[in-house]
């Protein structure tokens, strides 16, 4: 009896060590080719976004800096 229970001690996890836990990529080339082209056109809405914020913060800037300027009379 103690050596079936070792046994299946031992031999139970053995499955356990055998999968490798790794996911199998079955997508294909078409995916991949569809997620290229959603990374390009997220990334080409940076430069747009980008040039809008730098002439938003010289605007600002700009504003801010005329305020403090001392007026002469």
């Amino acid at each position: 009896m103690k050596i079936i229970v070792t046994l299946a001690g031992v031999l139970a996890p053995v499955s356990a060590f055998a999968a490798t836990g790794l996911m199998e990529n079955n997508s294909g080339t078409c995916v991949f080719m569809f997620l290229g082209y959603c990374a390009l056109i997220v990334s080409a809405q940076f430069i747009p976004a980008i040039l809008l914020f730098i002439c938003m913060v010289k605007v600002i800037v700009s504003v801010v800096s005329e305020s403090f300027v001392v007026q002469e009379k």
